[in-house]
């Protein structure tokens, strides 16, 4: 015995596939797809993102650290004392580990 498939439930299906295409075609998977397909494509745009990101991130490091180095010296220049002392025993640290290591 056959069952017969309503027009409604073919009229649904369609509806919903419809709606899957879209979503598909909406979150790029026939790229993902593609780039999966070829290897040094993917490993190139990997390499290439890794790079830039590090390089980002050398940079972002860099502004914070002169920012906070900047301020530093701002708290130093107040003279401070539990501050100046603080700064001034890390000169000294530093200080003695150049002096004790040859360039």
């Amino acid at each position: 015995m056959k069952k017969e498939i309503s027009a409604g439930l073919i009229e649904t299906l369609l509806t919903k596939l419809e709606h899957l295409a879209i979503s598909l075609d909406k979150a790029s998977v026939a790229e993902y797809i593609e780039l999966y397909q070829r290897p040094r494509r993917l490993l190139y745009l990997s390499f290439l993102s890794g790079v830039t990101r590090g390089f980002g991130i050398a940079i972002g490091f860099s502004v914070v650290g002169a920012f906070f180095l900047y301020g530093l010296g701002r708290i130093a220049s107040l003279n401070l004392p539990v501050v100046g002392e603080f700064i001034a025993e890390i000169t000294r640290i530093v200080q003695n580990e150049l002096a004790r290591r040859p360039l």
